[in-house]
């Protein structure tokens, strides 16, 4: 029994180590899941206890990514990338410059730090991808995605936070010839080449789905959704996802066999079902009400919840049908997370809210304003240990939403 006690204990330590030992973009699943419990279900008057705050991070829209007990962050001071390294009392450990950063339009920092197998990787918005030694924060490698690749940056920068599965890092150049390419994470090497439909990409981060005979690649392009095969590249499906500015900056959401997709400037919400094991897909319904800007959604059960963009709406949305089941004026423009059965919701008016999900209609439990920083309200807020990461400008705010 001793024996089997050991080994059960070893196994799950080694589990613990291997969720410690990486971050994501929104979540491990990259889906706004947050696997929290025994968080408050309800805030004081005047919101959670801020428990610390750490200041003169410059400008940048980043989240957090946390790994191995410290805090990764990124942010831009006279047109250099900084990176801040932090424990989780927002004490610094470490800053480093890596290199130049977006000073254009809506200057600062894009993509969150992705943590992996001692290596941290960096994707500015010039289109260079960084990989760091985790412990010195020494370079091992760089490479210039944009030209390496025949891409073309953005009107707004690149904005996608890598994609890290086992030795492969995705990522989207944007090119006629090399639309998508696949990248060994220790060398920068090159693994594959797609030309997928020869666009330029779309603000998009990929998402990475397994379980089906190939392991797919889902990302969203000019005006395009489109799905890869994780080993080799070939372009498997593709669909018309018709935007103005063709501005796709919401990663696909997957769910049971299903793919969600919204988009704002007019998009819309569009749910495909995978065929074929996965190498085909069929549009189930569109939803035209519904077109999230770059706060993304969520499922819950049979609902989507989400913002929308032209109309400034909230809505909720039944998974199974498309159909819109309310929209409401109180909450505009805003990222959504979740945690512990409630919507985390950060509104580009500055305000925090604490939803409880509810088909048939809004019901907010809590809200505080988040007056400290400066510049608009878009980076993703993050939950780790009980404790609510919200980033505005220059400033990194700590709430403690742990059920005493």
């Amino acid at each position: 029994m001793k024996r089997y006690f050991l080994i059960i204990s070893a196994i799950l330590f080694s589990i613990v180590l291997q969720a410690q030992n990486s971050s994501q973009w929104r979540g491990q699943e990259r889906n706004g899941v947050y696997n929290e419990t025994g968080l408050l279900k309800a805030w004081p008057a005047g919101g959670p206890e801020l428990l610390w705050k750490f200041e003169g991070l410059g400008e940048g829209y980043t989240s957090v990514a946390i790994a191995n007990e410290k805090i990764y962050i990124t942010g831009m001071q006279c047109e250099e990338l900084v990176l801040y390294v932090l424990d989780l009392q927002g004490e610094l450990i470490a800053e480093k410059e890596i290199g130049k950063e977006w000073n254009t339009n809506h200057n600062g920092t894009r993509s969150t730090v992705c943590v992996n197998d001692g290596k941290i990787y960096i994707f500015n918005a010039l289109g260079t991808l960084f990989c760091l030694d985790e412990t010195t924060l020494n370079e091992l490698w760089r490479k210039d995605i944009i030209s390496e690749f025949g891409g073309r940056n953005l009107r707004f920068g690149m904005t996608e936070s890598p994609l890290i599965v086992d030795d492969k890092i995705f990522i989207t150049p944007g090119g006629t010839q090399h639309n998508m390419v696949a990248l060994n994470k220790n060398t920068g090497a090159l693994i594959w080449s797609s030309p997928g439909l020869g666009t330029p990409s779309a603000y998009c981060s990929p998402l990475h789905i397994s379980g089906y005979p190939v392991p797919i690649v889902v990302t969203c392009m000019h005006q395009h959704i489109i799905a890869f095969n994780g080993n080799t590249g070939e372009m498997l499906w593709s669909h018309p996802q018709e935007s103005r500015n063709s501005i796709h900056p919401n990663m696909p959401i997957y769910s049971d066999g299903f793919i969600l997709s919204t988009t704002g400037y007019s998009g819309g919400t569009w749910l495909y079902r995978l065929t074929y094991g996965g190498s085909g897909a069929d549009l189930v319904w569109k939803n035209n009400d519904m077109d999230n800007r770059m706060g993304s959604a969520i499922r819950i059960g049979d609902y989507i919840y989400g913002s929308g963009d032209r109309n400034n709406n909230w809505f909720c949305i039944d998974w199974k049908t498309g159909e819109t089941k309310y929209r409401v004026t109180e909450i505009g423009h805003s990222n959504i997370i979740t945690a512990d059965d409630m919507l985390y919701v950060y509104s580009e008016r500055g305000n925090m809210y604490l939803v409880k999900p509810n088909p048939e209609k809004l019901e907010v439990v809590s809200m505080f304003n988040v007056t400290l920083g400066d510049g608009p309200h878009w980076a993703h807020p993050v939950i780790h240990r009980g404790v609510l990461y919200i980033r505005q400008g220059n400033v990194l705010m700590a709430y403690g939403i742990k059920a005493r």
